[in-house]
Formats: structure tokens, C-alpha cells, sequence
């Protein structure tokens, strides 16, 4: 397990707002020559605590117009029959976010479409055909008041 440092947290704050930030960059803002922030970014992928460099694409600009939040009840809740689930949702696109959750329900998931007509054939052809659902409750989403995907390292105590 890697311990963060403050030049630590401060790389992974500055890569979460921009990760084609240069080394040069990177290195001046955070006080320290290029080749020993390199060595501090790669040690962060290498530990895991970097997992990937991705682009973040505006859904509305590529016509994925619909969030919804959909609630999920399972029959029973044995662990093969999460496994079943999990396995079964995890390849399918539309689906961007899931979560086994505590409560009335047992996943939570966040899911993409074109349109209404879009996500019911999402709802008919792929969620509705799972066995072993007892029951689906759909919220859409009407606006979208904060998103990040960036990560309060600065507040963080560290991992573990």
C-alpha cells in the first residue's frame, strides 16, 4: 500500500483536472523537477492508485439525452444470484454506474439513452428478460445539478 504525501495528493488533484497536463507542468506546479514527478506519477499507476487516463465526453453532445436511476429489487439475495446480476449488467453499455446497495433495494444503477423510446427497449429487451428480478423502479433524471468524476485527495487521509 502507498502512503500520499501532499506532492502526491497534489499530482493526483492536478491530473483529475487535467490529465494531458505536460510533465513540465505538472512538475512546476507541484515544486519538483521533471524526472522525480515522473517517478511519482508512474509509482501511482503502479500501485493502482492511478487507474487509467480517460477523455470525459459531454453526453448531451453526443445525443444521449436520458439519465435515468434505476432501482433494482432481486427474488432472493444469495450471492450467486448477485454474481448472475452483476455478470449480466457489467457488459452492457447503457449502464454506467452500479452499486450493491444496504436498504429496501439491492442495485442502484445509473444508465444512458437516446430518448424514452431508447431506454424502453433497454427496459424490454435487456433488464426486464434478467432472471430472478423481483422488481424495477425507474427515476429520470430532469437536470443535472453537479457532476465529477474527480476525487477529494486533498481531504483524503490516504488509502487503506
Amino acid at each position: 500500500m502507498h502512503e500520499l504525501d501532499a506532492i502526491d495528493r497534489k499530482i493526483l488533484t492536478l491530473l483529475q483536472e487535467d490529465c494531458r497536463i505536460t510533465m513540465q507542468e505538472l512538475s512546476a506546479q507541484v515544486g519538483l523537477s521533471a524526472s522525480p514527478c515522473h517517478r511519482r506519477v508512474r509509482m501511482l499507476e503502479e500501485s493502482g492508485v492511478i487507474v487509467r487516463h480517460v477523455a470525459i465526453v459531454d453526453q448531451a453532445a453526443i445525443g444521449l439525452h436520458v439519465s435515468v436511476f434505476i432501482s433494482i429489487k432481486l427474488e432472493r439475495q444469495k450471492e450467486e444470484d448477485l454474481e448472475r446480476f452483476a455478470k449480466a449488467i457489467s457488459g452492457w453499455e447503457e449502464v454506467l454506474e452500479c452499486y450493491l446497495m444496504t436498504g429496501a433495494r439491492d442495485y442502484l444503477l445509473r444508465v444512458v439513452a437516446r430518448d424514452l423510446a431508447a431506454y424502453e427497449t433497454f427496459l424490454k429487451t435487456k433488464l426486464t428478460r434478467l432472471d430472478g428480478i423481483a422488481s424495477i423502479e425507474s427515476s429520470f433524471a430532469l437536470s443535472q445539478v453537479k457532476y465529477s468524476i474527480a476525487l477529494p485527495v486533498q481531504g483524503a487521509a490516504g488509502r487503506g
